[in-house]
């Protein structure tokens, strides 16, 4: 079972790669680039990083939790 990494949206760090997201939802990082890539996830390339600022991924994650 994966351990969860942060307790609290305050833990998370101003942009997330796919290790911090994978930590942040306790996916695979497989599992966690597969998401930044799925249409409608508010994600961004950065150079050959693909990424997502906190404020949008807590916005997203608040969206699909309803």
């Amino acid at each position: 079972m994966k351990q969860c990494l942060y307790k609290s949206y305050e833990e998370l760090p101003i942009v997330l790669s796919a290790k911090e997201l994978a930590a942040a939802l306790c996916i695979s990082r497989s599992g966690a680039y597969g998401l930044l890539k799925s249409e409608g996830f508010p994600s961004v390339k950065v150079g050959n990083r693909v990424m997502v600022g906190r404020a949008a991924f807590i916005k997203w994650l608040e969206k699909e939790g309803q």
